[in-house]
């Protein structure tokens, strides 16, 4: 596994958030995290990211303690992409990809010539390259996304976490996002996303993770894990399932 831990308890300071959660991610897996606001899915990222410490239990990254790592080896391990976003100074899309090279190299160096062949890579790959020269607050939800992804990538890690990658994004953006979550897995990187659309875990995820008041009600296989029941006792509301087994979509009633 490339990333695991268990009996986690995550919070902030003497606030529990979350407890005894399990979580093992391998490469070239996409994982799923599901619940309704308010439940710990964040916390749990972010104390999975080191960017807070855990309350109990150890994230292990790489077969190593998360808290044995420095920032710069956890960078080139694992890589966030947080909800879209309209930024504030108008960097170039080019300009967002090539920051997810201080990673690698340092805040303060000048971008190599190997950094820029790995931004203007990132941006082939999400087929943006078009925009590289655009003001990144110029372009559309879905192209922001795209980008973030991109400097994520330009880490090299062997992880990707999205927090609601597709958060704000039209119907179309929505397929984008997460035909790329699935290319990223099938690229040999593990992934871990939050989501409140069952329909996205079933259709992009290997497994997937119920979280309610701070506790996994649900873990595995995510067609196992997914069912109309679990769906309706991690969102307190009747669900409704069209469809068969096998291509089945889940809506509110």
């Amino acid at each position: 596994m490339i990333l695991e831990c268990s009996d986690l308890v995550v919070g902030y300071g003497t606030r529990v958030v979350g407890r005894d959660l399990d979580v093992a991610l391998a490469e070239g897996e996409v994982l799923a995290l599901l619940g309704p606001n308010g439940g710990g899915k964040t916390t749990l990222l972010k104390t999975l990211l080191g960017l807070v410490p855990p309350l109990g239990g150890e994230v292990r990254l790489a077969g190593r303690p998360l808290g044995a790592l420095g920032i710069r080896e956890r960078a080139t391990l694992v890589a966030y992409v947080p909800q879209v976003h309209a930024g504030t100074f108008a960097f170039t899309v080019a300009e967002m990809v090539l920051m997810g090279r201080t990673a690698r190299s340092g805040p303060f160096e000048a971008p190599s010539a190997r950094d820029h062949q790995v931004a203007a890579a990132m941006l082939e790959r999400l087929g943006i390259a078009h925009l590289a020269d655009r003001p990144y607050t110029l372009v559309s939800g879905g192209e922001r996304q795209l980008a973030l992804i991109a400097r994520a990538l330009a880490q090299e890690p062997r992880i990707v976490v999205l927090d609601e990658p597709t958060a704000s994004l039209d119907f179309g953006n929505q397929g984008r996002v997460m035909r790329e979550i699935r290319s990223l897995a099938a690229a040999g990187l593990g992934v871990i996303f939050s989501t409140h659309d069952p329909n996205h875990a079933l259709r992009h995820a290997d497994r997937a993770m119920l979280i309610r008041n701070g506790t996994s009600i649900a873990s595995g296989p995510v067609r196992a894990v997914l069912s109309r029941q679990n769906l309706e006792t991690l969102y307190r509301c009747e669900i409704i399932g069209i469809g068969t087994d096998d291509d089945v979509a889940f809506l509110p009633a």
